[in-house]
């Protein structure tokens, strides 16, 4: 650190930038501020001034705030505190939740624009019950981890220092009022606590054998471990049900056809696939997580033509392409692919070879912005365009929005 580290400036806030954090400039340098809303005059402290190019600070108080600032939806994690003990995982819950929305959709509509030169648009949809909640309520999962004297809490923002806690206020109530935020967990690393849509709410504490839970999504049934991944907002499952539905061009849909569901977890959109397409409906459901793949295997078991591969997405397809016969390669190129990848995005490898197998149309999952603006630029050069576009607030109260994109061939 330098001889700024620590010391508090003034500044103009004007845009957000991706991560949740809102840019500004202090003698000419870009400083990325937490805790700020573009408009805002604050007071920061410089937390890092390592870089020639940028520094990283925190507000310490607003001088001239935003209109669209309002009481943090968690005591724990608003101003009045020190930076350093502000709870994480609610970076956008001191603003309005209309504009918040407005700030995700400049961070995707942005990055679409300067990594892929896409001109779009696509406003934020919240889902049911947010905006009547101010975006409380809504998380199934939380992990709590366990600090130094055995409480358990979240991570301070920016660090992996456990910030003792009395409220989740974006928890669901069900799973608000089991967290063991009081109890002693000394010699776990962490707790997480589940309520999943069935069977009540749970704990799992540390490295515990894990157990079977079941999740509804419009009234289908889905198995998994409750070690195992799944959406968090109560209604994301559904509403990405939904959107993937209705991002498939129908037209352009063969059941009959090689089609594709990349990173697919325990089978949820390739049985939305197979829900909108029918009982006939092929697909292949790829996923790393071996354990996933068994119960994707069960929760796909009413299609005759569905299965689920165990496999690292990027070598399966490229295994894929590189023995299919020509009678399969024509079966591929008639298919849909969806994916879903993790924050990360599906990255030039995969993209290269998806797009080498010339499926009709690839409907994106998008839990990172920055990431799919890449990979759309990377599919554009196989001449696919983004055709279609919705975006979801599936993550209220933090700055993460989820994005489905359809991309076709002329």
């Amino acid at each position: 650190m330098g001889e700024w580290a620590g010391k508090p400036i003034e500044v103009d806030v004007t845009n957000i930038a991706h991560g949740g954090v809102a840019v500004a400039r202090y003698e000419g340098r870009v400083v990325f501020v937490a805790d700020a809303i573009p408009g805002e005059r604050v007071i920061a402290r410089v937390s890092d001034d390592s870089k020639a190019k940028f520094w990283r600070a925190e507000t310490l108080s607003v001088v001239t705030p935003s209109p669209h600032r309002k009481e943090h939806v968690w005591s724990a994690a608003a101003l009045d505190r020190d930076p350093a003990d502000r709870a994480g995982g609610a970076e956008f819950g001191h603003i309005e939740l209309a504009h918040q929305r407005e700030l995700k959709r400049q961070v995707l509509i942005e990055s679409l624009a300067r990594m892929a030169k896409v001109e779009t648009d696509a406003a934020v949809e919240a889902l049911p019950g947010d905006d009547e909640r101010s975006g409380a309520g809504w998380r199934t999962r939380v992990r709590l981890h366990v600090g130094e004297d055995g409480r358990p809490g979240p991570y301070a923002a920016r660090s992996h220092r456990v910030i003792p806690v009395t409220d989740l206020p974006l928890a669901t109530d069900e799973l608000a009022a089991a967290a063991p935020l009081a109890q002693n967990f000394d010699g776990f690393d962490h707790v997480d606590v589940l309520s999943p849509s069935t069977g009540g709410t749970r704990l799992v504490i540390g490295d515990q054998k894990p157990s079977v839970i079941t999740e509804v999504v419009a009234g289908r049934e889905f198995r998994l471990s409750d070690r195992g991944f799944w959406q968090v907002h109560r209604s994301a499952a559904e509403a990405l049900t939904q959107a993937v539905q209705s991002a498939i061009d129908g037209d352009r849909f063969d059941p009959l056809a090689h089609n594709l569901d990349l990173y697919g977890g325990v089978g949820l959109l390739a049985a939305a696939v197979g829900d909108r397409f029918g009982p006939a409906t092929r697909i292949t459901s790829v996923e790393s997580d071996p354990k996933a793949t068994d119960f994707a295997a069960e929760n796909l078991s009413e299609w005759l033509g569905a299965r689920a591969e165990t496999g690292r997405v990027e070598r399966w397809v490229r295994e894929l392409a590189a023995s299919a016969s020509s009678t399969e390669r024509a079966r591929l190129a008639k298919g849909t692919v969806v994916l879903d990848p993790p924050r990360s995005g599906a990255g030039k490898d995969v993209v290269d070879t998806i797009a080498g197998l010339t499926p009709p149309q690839v409907v994106y999952v998008a839990c990172d912005p920055v990431a799919f603006a890449r990979d759309v630029e990377l599919f554009q050069r196989h001449g696919y365009e983004l055709t279609a576009l919705r975006a979801f607030d599936l993550f209220p109260n933090t700055h993460h929005v989820e994005a489905v994109g359809t991309l076709t061939r002329p």
